[in-house]
């Protein structure tokens, strides 16, 4: 199956500010037990996120087109271990990576922006590849310090 690239980024920058970026809980029924999995659909698109954990979270971001799967994307990482425990300042890192990924770049729709601040918050991302394969990393700083590292990779799913 041919798949637009095109037409594939822009589904990926709706599901993406739809789901975990959107901030809001739209949580689906879980494939997996004990993950969290949000769910966006659109025409003949479809795109599931599946995590598990909080101050480390690993998942895997699944679209298929017309029922088959057609893109990936696996990240693992998160919060640094000086800060596990610390619950509260966590959940600010969280809505400000939110934040971050409602800023995706439709030419790399991996995770956030390259590059965000808000406030003592800043946002980076560096990524090699392209939306057919991809591998990068994110970081977010505080005051300069970085607080969360995670990576990412995945790529169009070759039948």
């Amino acid at each position: 199956m041919k798949i637009d690239l095109e037409e594939l980024s822009k589904f990926l920058v709706k599901a993406k500010t739809n789901t975990y970026a959107s901030g809001s809980e739209r949580n689906v029924p879980s494939q997996r037990p004990e993950f969290d999995e949000l769910e966006f659909k659109e025409d003949d698109w479809e795109y599931r996120d599946s995590f598990c954990g909080f101050f480390r979270a690993p998942g895997q971001e699944i679209v298929r087109f017309k029922g088959e799967p057609v893109w990936n994307m696996s990240y693992d990482g998160g919060m640094l271990e000086e800060f596990h425990g610390d619950k509260e300042f966590a959940v600010q890192t969280f809505k400000f990576l939110q934040k971050a990924m409602r800023n995706i770049d439709i030419n790399k729709p991996f995770r956030g922006p390259n590059n965000f601040k808000d406030d003592d918050f800043e946002y980076i991302m560096e990524v090699n590849g392209d939306i057919k394969s991809f591998k990068g990393t994110e970081k977010i700083l505080f005051k300069e310090k970085a607080v969360f590292v995670q990576n990412f990779m995945g790529g169009l799913i070759i039948r």
